[in-house]
């Protein structure tokens, strides 16, 4: 099979690029709009940024140089004038696509898209994007050291790290750029179509934006709703959603699982992953280094050495990169040992399926941590696969109410006001050779910035509970 050079055939690659010479509103500054905004000032573009935050919030300094470039700032509100008074809308992906003066803007036919799809029309590069509910940085930066291993030039960026406008701004030196992509930048994607596009996993999360959880894994399929012959699909067919996509668009599927089928091109198996793409003998990767807990993890791992085959990397450089990955921070870390209990930050376990999953790592008694900002999701799931392995649970945020009434009387369970409180009260219930867990399985903004935020700060409660002991 011929794979192409790049996300599309360059020479169409004027008839894709916008209009950005006119008026251009870019809606969130958060990091993809102040990037988008940055790169479209340099292409000669008017542009407003429209952001419901107040100037209070932001550093002065970013706000000054973004003055200083010609770009007008709207804070504290968004305007419906500006919103139809614009040529292109640039909306950031944490932006919902229901506020009324998108929806106006929409009805006047203003066009709208996001920073990923800004970006894709005028990338160079051929681009692997990775989307699903869980695991998708930690698979991107595997696949980023494991191309880096086999000697490639690598971007790393997308939904984690650097925009992508961040690498078109440059001179686009790099041999793959490597793409994290969340379903909200893939809702205002129009052409966008990586060279190979990766689905690990789909369950219900985000229902505060969805509609429903239909709406939410068509947001998903859109990563290869544009892929032709030549271009890669991934996906893991152990999901029950995904194991019946059947692409019409004539891209190449391959398909990972946990146990052995004749349509799989990687499986576990004796301790192993075997991996076996078309016309190719099949190559065995050993896991006895392999420090991520969980068979989760491990299927992550197959869509990452499938794609390093595909790629033409060699065995060795792949099995390097598995025997020595370290994992990320705040996803399942071990923080440190207090008394014989072991303490993990999971705080990217921001959704309910990431928290099963998490407890599911675990063989030791768990005493778990969650709670934070509801999604909108069902809690019942969390309570039946903690009730094998959690002893006890500490709740915190503003879904604390609603996580004590779904987990009843099924599992003990205590309220904290804090971080500081809730690792307390965990210490207590927890006994020597037991596992404090913070798994929140929601959204981290109505106590901190960001879920890295809120795993710092459980780290920290953990410093000061050790040094208190």
């Amino acid at each position: 099979m011929k794979i192409v050079n790049c996300q599309f055939d360059l020479e169409l690659t004027a008839e894709r690029q916008l209009n950005i010479e006119n008026r251009v509103l870019v809606v969130g500054l958060g990091e993809s709009g102040l990037a988008a905004a940055r790169w479209l000032v340099r292409q000669g573009s008017q542009v407003t940024i429209s952001e419901k935050k107040k100037k209070p919030d932001f550093n002065k300094d970013v706000l000054a140089d973004l003055l200083r470039s010609g770009v007008k700032l709207e804070l504290g509100g968004h305007k419906i004038k500006t919103f139809l008074e614009s040529d292109l809308i640039v909306v950031s992906p944490g932006v919902s696509l229901d506020i009324k003066p998108l929806a106006r803007a929409r009805e006047q036919g203003v066009p709208i898209i996001g920073e990923i799809e800004l970006a894709s029309r005028y990338l160079q590069t051929p681009c692997i994007a990775v989307t699903g509910t869980n695991g998708k940085s930690t698979v991107v930066n595997l696949i980023g050291d494991m191309l880096r291993q086999g000697g490639k030039n690598v971007f790393v960026g997308g939904n984690i790290g650097r925009p992508l406008t961040y690498y078109i701004g440059g001179e686009q030196k790099a041999d793959y750029v490597v793409l994290e992509v969340s379903s909200f930048q893939l809702d205002t994607t129009q052409t966008f179509s990586p060279l190979m596009a990766l689905i690990l996993n789909v369950s219900p999360d985000h229902l505060d934006r969805y509609a429903d959880y239909h709406s939410y894994v068509r947001s998903k399929e859109r990563i290869f709703a544009n892929q032709g012959p030549g271009q890669i699909l991934i996906i893991n067919d152990d999901d029950p959603w995904l194991r019946k996509i059947q692409p019409r668009s004539g891209s190449t599927v391959y398909r990972y699982g946990l146990k052995s089928r004749p349509d799989r091109h990687a499986v576990l198996g004796n301790g192993h992953i075997k991996a076996k793409l078309p016309g190719e003998e099949m190559i065995e990767f050993y896991l006895d280094r392999f420090t991520l807990p969980g068979d989760h993890n491990k299927a992550n791992l197959m869509a990452v050495i499938l794609t390093s085959l595909a790629l033409k990397i060699s065995p060795s450089a792949i099995q390097e990169v598995i025997d020595h990955f370290k994992g990320l921070l705040h996803r399942i870390e071990l923080v440190d040992t207090v008394q014989g209990i072991a303490f993990y930050n999971d705080s990217k376990a921001t959704n309910i399926d990431a928290a099963i999953k998490s407890i599911a790592s675990f063989s030791k008694p768990v005493v778990l941590i969650a709670g934070g900002r509801h999604k909108g999701s069902d809690y019942h799931p969390l309570v039946e696969a903690a009730s094998e392995k959690v002893k006890w649970a500490v709740f915190l945020g503003e879904a604390s109410s609603l996580l004590s009434k779904t987990f009843g009387n099924k599992i003990s369970w205590s309220k904290a006001t804090n971080m500081i409180d809730a690792v307390s009260l965990a210490f207590n219930q927890a006994q020597e050779g037991d596992v404090v867990l913070l798994a929140p399985a929601c959204a981290s903004f109505d106590m901190f910035k960001d879920f890295k935020h809120r795993g710092m700060v459980f780290k920290e409660a953990v410093r000061r509970l050790k040094k208190g002991v």
